[in-house]
């Protein structure tokens, strides 16, 4: 089989109506490497870059509740900054470029998807339009 590893997709694939930072940016345990008394930060295994992440809420109506909320983990070298708040919104719109979707058994053998990005940023009005055009091309 051709596909391998990571599958590339674009963020409005992942969150159609957008989402929402509702964490903070922390860093992800890498359980290999740590011990009891010694926490070391994931790297990932492909760039051997440091992995942080974030929660993020869809902001798809249709998301049932209990699915609402996901950790997207980021790929950097340094700790991402999330886009700076918006007035008057409870949370920071934001949106993510570079991502990836690895599926996975979860414990309770139900399918689940680990989603990784290359960069968080704010969002752009004009992306969902392009990505709209590219798709439909």
């Amino acid at each position: 089989m051709a596909l391998q590893g990571p599958i590339p997709i674009h963020f409005h694939q992942v969150f159609p109506a957008g989402c929402y930072a509702v964490g903070e940016v922390e860093p992800v345990r890498g359980f290999d490497a740590s011990t009891s008394g010694r926490e070391v930060q994931a790297r990932d295994k492909q760039t051997g870059e440091l992995v942080w992440q974030i929660a993020v809420m869809d902001a798809d109506p249709a998301v049932k509740a209990s699915q609402k909320t996901v950790a997207v983990k980021v790929i950097s070298p340094v700790q991402p900054v999330p886009p700076a708040p918006m007035s008057g919104l409870p949370f920071t719109p934001v949106e993510f470029d570079g991502m990836t979707v690895t599926p996975y058994v979860n414990q309770q053998g139900r399918l689940a998807y680990s989603i990784r990005a290359r960069e968080m940023r704010a969002p752009r009005q004009s992306t969902k339009n392009a990505v709209s055009k590219e798709v439909a091309a």
